[in-house]
C-alpha cells in the first residue's frame, strides 16, 4: 500500500499518526511540509479528497492565523492559500493519502479509518493516552 503523511516532526499528532501508519508495516512517504510545502494545486486537491474546507484545513494556534484577520469569514479560499503559501505552517497537520482515502489526521487514530491494516495491536500516544487497547480495539 502506497501511503504518503504530511507531516511535522514537532507535532505530537504527527509524530504518533506516522507511528501508527509504521506500526501497520508500511514505511510511508514523509513530506516535511514545512521545508518541501504543497503547491496550491496540491493543498487544493488534499482538502477536497479529506472533504473538508480549506477553512478546516487551517491551524490556528501557534500561528500567524490571528494576526493576518484569516477568521474573517470574508475570506476568500484564493486569500487563504495565499496566506499559507506565505505560512505553510498555517496548513493543519498531518494530511494522509492512502489508496483508501485521504483524511487530516486529527486525532492521530483518524489514519486507522484509510489504513489497509489498520489491526495494529495495542498503541498508546506519546502523552501516555492509550487508544488501542492490548487487543487492538479502539478505546472510546
Amino acid at each position: 500500500m502506497s501511503v504518503t503523511i504530511y507531516h511535522n516532526p514537532q507535532c505530537g499528532t504527527s509524530r504518533n499518526t506516522l507511528a501508527m501508519i509504521r506500526q501497520s508495516g508500511v514505511e510511508p512517504t514523509v513530506i516535511e511540509y514545512l521545508k518541501t510545502p504543497p503547491t496550491r494545486d496540491r493543498i487544493v486537491g488534499l482538502v477536497s479528497a479529506a472533504g473538508i474546507s480549506l477553512r478546516d484545513a487551517l491551524r490556528k494556534k501557534d500561528t500567524p492565523f490571528e494576526e493576518l484577520g484569516l477568521a474573517d469569514p470574508s475570506k476568500t479560499d484564493d486569500e487563504l492559500l495565499d496566506a499559507i503559501e506565505q505560512h505553510p505552517i498555517l496548513l493543519n497537520r498531518p494530511f494522509v493519502e492512502t489508496s483508501i482515502g485521504t483524511r487530516l489526521c486529527r486525532p492521530s487514530e483518524a489514519v486507522l479509518d484509510i489504513l489497509e491494516n489498520p489491526n495494529i495491536g495495542p498503541f498508546t500516544k506519546e502523552d501516555g493516552e492509550v487508544i488501542l487497547d492490548a487487543e487492538g480495539k479502539r478505546i472510546v
